[in-house]
C-alpha cells in the first residue's frame, strides 16, 4: 500500500438536526445575522451561521478542550 502525506479524510457526511428555540434566542440569532451582514457585507441565513457559531463555541470552551472531547 502506498504511504501518502495526506491522511484519510474524516467523515464529511452532513447530519441534519431539528431543534426548537425560544423566541428570545431566535431573535438574538436574527440580530446576530444582521450584525454579521453589516460587518462583512454578506447576508447569511441564521441556519447557515449556527454550525460555525457552535464550532467556535466548542473551540473556545477550555473545559471541553481539556476533558470533554473524545
Amino acid at each position: 500500500m502506498v504511504e501518502l502525506k495526506l491522511a484519510k479524510l474524516p467523515d464529511r457526511t452532513p447530519v441534519k438536526l431539528t431543534i426548537m428555540l425560544g423566541a428570545e434566542l431566535h431573535q438574538c440569532l436574527r440580530d446576530y445575522a444582521e450584525l454579521y451582514a453589516a460587518a462583512y457585507g454578506a447576508t447569511e441565513q441564521v441556519v447557515d451561521l449556527i454550525p460555525y457559531m457552535l464550532e467556535a463555541f466548542l473551540q473556545s470552551d477550555k473545559g471541553f478542550q481539556r476533558g470533554g472531547k473524545k
